[in-house]
């Protein structure tokens, strides 16, 4: 699975930085629709399948359909990824059966909302703060296990509790969390990070 478009370092590790646009500013990722189910397929709607008077409001979207590739949409703070097939006018969303039809279906629906003025509504696969925050931690103390630093070490790194001595640590209860926190940074060092790109899909793949 091609994760993104961009290149990536001969020594990076999980994922790369964001590129930079003239003005220093970072810009958006883009996805293949392979990698990311919420990039959007669009395609010609095959004849006699729909009303082919209808068109996309404003022409928003004629020059990528003609020429096809990717297009980054923004709607508020909503941004709509696209992938668009040369002449896919009028266009369909292409929509597989399978196991991840119900993320790429409400993502088109969010896609359909934007491109015809109406509020997309809230992202489903947004990371709550607290799993933000849990996948900090998780990363924070996968850089101390691959340094070789102890758990009780690490958990008075990440925690912020101070120096644990060994005897203390043998009946803390930060014991099993850091353990456990250290497990998911190790989980998505190898590949559990790809899990993110279907959150909240939670079956496994």
């Amino acid at each position: 699975m091609i994760p993104s478009r961009k290149t990536p370092s001969p020594n990076a590790g999980g994922c790369d930085f964001g590129a930079r646009d003239e003005n220093g500013r970072e810009s958006a990722d883009v996805w293949t629709p392979e990698a990311l189910p919420s990039v959007i397929v669009l395609t010609k709607i095959p004849d006699g399948f729909a009303d082919a008077r209808y068109r996309l409001p404003g022409g928003l979207l004629d020059q990528s359909v003609a020429a096809g590739g990717d297009r980054l949409v923004e709607r508020g703070d909503a941004l709509l990824r696209l992938h668009i097939e040369a002449g896919a006018e009028p266009a369909a969303a292409l929509l597989p059966f399978d196991e991840l039809f119900e993320i790429r279906a409400t993502a088109a629906i969010r896609v359909w909302r934007g491109l015809t003025g109406r509020n997309v509504g809230a992202n489903p696969a947004a990371l709550s703060a607290q799993r933000r925050d849990r996948l900090v931690l998780a990363l924070r103390a996968l850089d101390g296990r691959l340094d070789g630093a102890k758990h009780r070490e690490i958990a008075s790194a990440i925690f912020g509790v101070g120096e644990i001595s060994k005897r203390d640590w043998i009946s803390h209860d930060l014991r099993d969390r850091t353990a456990r926190t250290i497990r998911l940074g190790v989980t998505m060092m190898k590949d559990g990070y790809r899990r993110l790109l279907v959150h909240p899909f939670r079956r496994r793949l």
